[in-house]
């Protein structure tokens, strides 16, 4: 059984508190040594160390094995892993040797160092940003500077306070740790103040206490007094135990939260250090060298102190004012790196900083995967709120978005309608569940002003797989999305590799198409329209066909929807339009009164969306010297819903004479609403209602048939009986009031000649 999301959390953050309470009880532990036991036996004082430092090597190894943990962090707590085994072999060493009061030995030091070496290559392997050689050399040039000031200090200072008869071995062991410790205090220091960082910065500034107690432990172990000496001989192992388990804890809570690192805006004090560095030395110098010169030369030393304490001041005056002015340039690009990566009217990310954010986890090898969203029908309901309406249900789209997706989810808009939703996870039960719910949340009432708008979405999702990039995974969602549209919208579909396939058949077909229309590789059929009555030929619907000079013949059914989705079908109808009543006008010209009165042509919603299909249709009946009645064109259901543009650009092609028939009638879902505000002319009955209606077996169908055909004569419609394939049913749907009928059983779809010739045939045999 899976836990959910917040009770694996709540588990880990448990989990993780267990090293972090066995070393604070360790250095409990030592310090109630301390109060009671005084320097008896102190075996027992020293006992704290290994323990606080297995419980970090735990608390390390714990964390390398983290999901969603980027390798460059993976890597800093795997060598702070290697570092604390080390540091625990050295509190081992220590413990055992406790009671030979021997003092700082290569027994005790060769681990403590290599711990050091260990943890300083931990900090110095953290990425940051790209440095120039002459950042390098500056680096180096600091870190010399302290190294030096950190030598002479322990020299000159600290072993000169070492009780008499300190072995110089013990010496030279313990300023090299010294000086060891102050240079990984500066390596930890600055990356825990660094801008940016992949390891948790408050992990960071937690585990400075190592090196800090490495330092001052240094100091004391030589020229402290007993007391202080031994609180931290017996206190500097479990405090950096300690540190090593907090900084792992801190790291996994991080882990959990989102991805919103604050930057570090204060100067970090660790970058004085060279500054502290030469100060130090130039009083150490003074301090040594007035033991044994003249008045005239001190003077002369102190003189340069003087001056070099001036260079220092004034470096550190130009130091304040670079940092200020740093500081706010930092800010301008902040603010200027939120403008390019956010939404002005939603707030969430924009495409940009969504790629960055999904880039950032791919190249982490983090699992991921995208969720693609997109409003159904948004252009409709943009068209009847107004603009400024529909800017605001964007918003509380992109509100509810935020809402309910979880911290580690991110959410953004893509533009327009388009949203989009980062996921943590590539598991494709947990994707397709967590994007089922943002719909179902999107899928309540919205209420913008007085009105209360009910909205659905098509989502696509994209699990992102090996060697893919950003661009690669959202493409891949929105090829699901519109794999959802297409499966009938309001859906969420998951990516699979077949739909890339299918994308690009479609549009190598769509290519294909577009040099077909140029090269006349179009050719238009007439499916006759018969009287139920008399037999004779009433009109005909043109239909196109595409031979193709390899594929040979391409169905409709394969490229009119490559021609929807690619546009194409706008110059494909205006080629059928134009076609089609030239063809018309020849048979007007040849048969006279016996061609049909008009031809049907079938029109697209994007047709209809066209601002100039109006003065098209216009300029096509002028052209062949057609009149307006000699055309009817034929729309869907869901074209005719469309929006606002698409009614009136139905109702001026009514007004000027067209007429409009409703093509698939009764497949929609608001059929009879149509009738009153659409300006029809004609009903065509669907052929799924004339399927089986002959047996009498389906009574819907017979009742949904003879409803249609009532209607049509109430409201005063031609009625027109699609998909007729026998003489049951023509006769049947002639007994129920339909006067016109189309069919294979009367004529399958003909070439104009083949057309033209039944006009001046004799009537088909309709009884």
């Amino acid at each position: 059984m899976t836990l959910p999301e917040s009770a694996a959390a709540s588990r880990s953050h448990t989990g993780g508190l267990v090293p972090v309470l066995v070393a604070v009880w360790a250095n409990v532990g030592v310090l109630v040594w301390l109060l009671l036991r005084g320097r008896d036996d102190v075996f027992w004082g020293y006992l704290g160390g290994p323990i606080a430092l297995a419980a970090g090597v735990y608390a390390s190894w714990r964390i390398t094995r983290a999901d969603r943990l980027p390798a460059p962090v993976r890597t800093f707590w795997l060598r702070m892993e290697l570092a604390a085994i080390s540091l625990g072999v050295t509190a081992v060493v220590a413990q055992l040797r406790a009671n030979n009061n021997t003092g700082m030995s290569m027994w005790v030091a060769t681990p403590m160092m290599i711990g050091v070496v260990l943890l300083m290559t931990a900090f110095l392997g953290l990425p940051g940003p790209r440095r120039t050689a002459l950042c390098w050399l500056r680096a180096v040039l600091d870190t010399f500077t302290i190294a030096v000031a950190s030598t002479l200090v322990f020299w000159y200072v600290v072993l000169d306070l070492a009780p008499a008869g300190t072995q110089l071995s013990a010496k030279v062991i313990a300023a090299v740790l010294g000086v060891g410790g102050v240079l990984l205090l500066v390596v930890v220091g600055k990356a825990a103040a660094a801008p940016e960082t992949v390891v948790d910065g408050a992990a960071l500034r937690v585990l400075t206490t190592g090196p800090l107690t490495c330092v001052v432990g240094t100091i004391l172990l030589i020229a402290g007094e007993d007391g202080a000496r031994l609180a931290l001989s017996v206190l500097a192992l479990p405090l950096t135990g300690a540190s090593i388990c907090v900084g792992a804890y801190l790291q996994r809570r991080a882990l959990d939260r989102p991805d919103t690192a604050a930057p570090v805006t204060g100067r970090s004090l660790f970058n004085l250090l060279p500054f502290a560095a030469v100060v130090a030395t130039a009083g150490l110098v003074i301090s040594v060298s007035a033991q044994d010169m003249s008045a005239r030369q001190r003077t002369v030393i102190i003189g340069a102190f003087l001056i070099a304490g001036c260079v220092v001041a004034r470096q550190l005056l130009s130091l304040r004012e670079n940092t200020l002015a740093l500081r706010g340039i930092r800010r301008q690009q902040a603010e200027l790196e939120r403008l390019a990566l956010s939404d002005n009217l939603t707030g969430l990310p924009n495409r940009a900083r969504f790629l960055v954010a999904l880039g950032e986890r791919l190249d982490a090898k983090q699992r991921s995967a995208a969720l693609l969203i997109d409003v159904d029908d948004f252009k409709m309901i943009n068209d009847t709120i107004g603009p400024a309406a529909g800017d605001q249900l964007l918003f509380q789209v992109s509100q509810r978005l935020r809402e309910q997706c979880t911290p580690a989810e991110m959410p953004a808009r893509l533009g327009g309608d388009e949203f989009a939703v980062l996921l943590p996870d590539d598991d494709p039960a947990a994707a397709e569940a967590a994007g089922n719910r943002l719909l179902l949340a999107l899928a309540d009432p919205f209420r913008v002003g007085d009105q209360q708008l009910l909205l659905h979405a098509s989502a696509g999702i994209a699990l992102a797989g090996h060697d893919e990039n950003a661009d690669e995974v959202l493409r891949n969602a929105d090829i699901a999305m519109y794999a959802a549209k297409e499966s009938g919208k309001a859906s969420l579909v998951r990516f699979e590799p077949r739909m890339r396939d299918d994308m690009i058949n479609h549009a190598t077909l769509a290519g294909e198409l577009r040099n077909g229309i140029a090269r006349g590789e179009l050719r238009l059929l007439y499916q006759p329209v018969f009287d139920l009555v008399t037999g004779g030929l009433h009109g005909c619907e043109a239909l196109v066909r595409w031979q193709h000079p390899q594929r040979g013949f391409v169905s409709p059914v394969e490229f009119i929807p490559v021609a929807e989705r690619s546009g194409l079908i706008v110059p494909l109808g205006a080629w059928v339009l134009r076609e089609a009543c030239t063809q018309l006008a020849e048979w007007q010209a040849v048969h006279g009164a016996g061609a049909v009165e008009a031809v049907n042509v079938n029109v697209a919603v994007r047709q209809l969306r066209s601002a100039g299909f109006v003065d098209e249709v216009a300029a096509v009946l002028s052209d062949t010297g057609l009149r307006p009645r000699n055309l009817i064109l034929e729309v869907t259901e869901s074209s005719v819903v469309d929006g606002w543009q698409v009614r009136e650009t139905l109702q001026a092609l009514h007004d000027m004479g067209v007429r409009l028939a409703l093509d698939d009638f009764g497949t929609g879902q608001s059929s009879l609403s149509l009738l009153r505000a659409f300006p029809v002319d004609v009903l065509k009955l669907d052929k799924s209602f004339v399927d089986g209606i002959a047996e009498g077996a389906d009574r819907g169908r017979l009742a949904v048939a003879a409803a249609v055909a009532q209607l049509a004569e109430h409201l005063q419609l031609k009625a027109v009986a699609e998909g007729i394939e026998n003489q049951e049913q023509l006769n049947r749907l002639r007994d129920m009031g339909y006067r016109y009928g189309q069919g294979f059983f009367m004529a399958k779809p003909l070439p104009a000649a083949d057309c033209g010739a039944l006009m001046a045939a004799d009537p088909v045999q309709v009884a």
